[in-house]
């Protein structure tokens, strides 16, 4: 379609393409956000989580999923190490943001399943507790 536009009173003949709408930002519901705090908290667990990364049948209150598409930039936690609420594990980047990804829980790091330099997408298991 080609448009007239008048700037600072010289008229501009323009062509312009209809492209496709953006995609609706996923929602946040389902995470546990700590307020006054600018870290992602582990995911809520839901039953499309689940289903969604392939594990039908995993216990939420042992694993720490994504809650964003990234990059792992650093894994901060040790197979076996005792972790609290809070610690860090690892660190994603997204769009050039780096988000702390925390214990969800008290245990022990039983499996870690990404490395340093791995793409991850919203959903995927990090890392495993006892």
């Amino acid at each position: 379609m080609k448009l007239k536009i008048t700037l600072d009173n010289k008229v501009y003949e323009v062509d312009v393409e209809a492209s496709e709408p953006e995609p609706e930002p996923l929602p946040l519901s389902g995470y546990i956000m700590q307020p006054g705090v600018a870290r992602v908290m582990a995911p809520l667990p839901t039953a499309s989580s689940a289903k969604s990364a392939g594990n039908e049948n995993v216990d939420e209150n042992k694993v720490c999923r994504s809650p964003i598409n990234g990059i792992v930039v650093k894994i901060a936690a040790q197979l076996g190490q005792s972790i609290q609420p809070g610690d860090t594990l690892l660190v994603l980047e997204a769009m050039k943001m780096e988000t702390n990804i925390t214990a969800p829980v008290a245990g022990k790091i039983s499996k870690i399943n990404v490395n340093a330099g791995d793409g991850v997408q919203a959903g995927l298991i990090l890392v495993e507790f006892e």
